[in-house]
């Protein structure tokens, strides 16, 4: 973007939405303010830079990194189609948040592709989640360091589940969470990064749900979720998405620090109770655990 252009400067730092430009190497030359507010990245942080040089990091549902392969903006830069897609971005902190991007190629006066656009949208279920937090402050149901549902909404979530399957027969399920080899994490690096992991898994986790779906810290590094409407496969798809986005996620104090979770998922059925699906989810959990960890069981 030419220094000229404040006009245009002005109305694209005014959108909620990121925008970025980039030319044919897909370098950065613009970076707007909605991106600074979506990536926790300046644009001081990010002009000049390629957007593959360990910025944004695109996954798609199963975590596979876009700049390996499968990147929008490189496709349309190469073909010229505009592009929409929903991927996770990479957070400045170190959490995974959910987009949808729209990409078009920038042509010259001759019709030559110099470049490309990407507009994108943060996809996080913020309305209704404010409105929840507001609900879970006033009745102290907020985990004060992760700001998740903390046990006690958990616990209610799971009775009101399980009143919808017994009345109208609404399926729901259950993943258990427990972050791996946590204890190692805070004597290796201290209880200050074991706290940065645990909120950046949160993040993560709260961030790649439905709105209408509840995750709570169960305790210490165990987080339960609370799927509603679900089936099968699609409940170890999510546990899978969880995974996949927890391993591609990051902590910036500590470079090279890997977090990876171990989940336990199962379907509630018409004999179950609070403890009994507990049980259950906490057991295929540990089969996680003894298969070498990061990895989900359903059962």
């Amino acid at each position: 973007m030419k220094a000229d252009d404040g006009f245009y400067k002005t109305l694209l730092d005014n959108l909620y939405d990121g925008v970025y430009f980039v030319d044919r190497d897909r370098r950065i030359t613009y970076w707007n303010r909605g991106a600074e507010r979506i990536t926790g990245y300046a644009s001081a942080e990010v002009v000049g830079k390629r957007c593959s040089d360990a910025i944004l990091m695109h996954v798609d549902n199963e975590g596979n990194v876009l700049c390996r392969g499968g990147c929008p903006l490189a496709d349309t830069i190469a073909d010229g189609a505009e592009r929409s897609t929903k991927v996770f971005l990479h957070h400045k902190d170190g959490h995974r948040v959910p987009i949808t991007v729209r990409v078009a190629p920038i042509s010259d006066d001759h019709g030559e592709i110099v470049g490309g656009v990407e507009i994108f949208s943060d996809n996080t279920p913020a309305v209704a989640a404010l409105e929840r937090v507001a609900e879970f402050e006033q009745l102290a149901y907020i985990d004060p360091l992760t700001g998740l549902a903390n046990r006690r909404y958990a616990e209610i979530t799971l009775n009101s589940r399980f009143e919808e399957l017994d009345r109208y027969n609404w399926a729901f399920g259950v993943i258990f969470i427990d972050i791996d080899r946590f204890k190692d994490v805070n004597d290796r690096f201290g209880h200050d990064t074991g706290d940065e992991v645990l909120k950046m898994v949160s993040k993560t986790l709260q961030n790649s749900v439905r709105s209408f779906d509840v995750v709570g810290r169960w305790g210490g590094e165990e987080f339960i979720a609370v799927i509603a409407n679900v089936g099968g496969e699609e409940l170890l798809a999510t546990a899978n998405r969880f995974r996949a986005l927890v391993e591609e996620s990051s902590i910036p104090a500590v470079p090279g620090l890997r977090v990876t979770i171990s989940l336990g998922a199962t379907i509630a059925r018409r004999d179950d109770d609070i403890a009994s699906i507990l049980k259950r989810v906490d057991q295929l959990m540990y089969e996680s655990k003894d298969a070498g960890r990061n990895c989900a069981t359903v059962g």
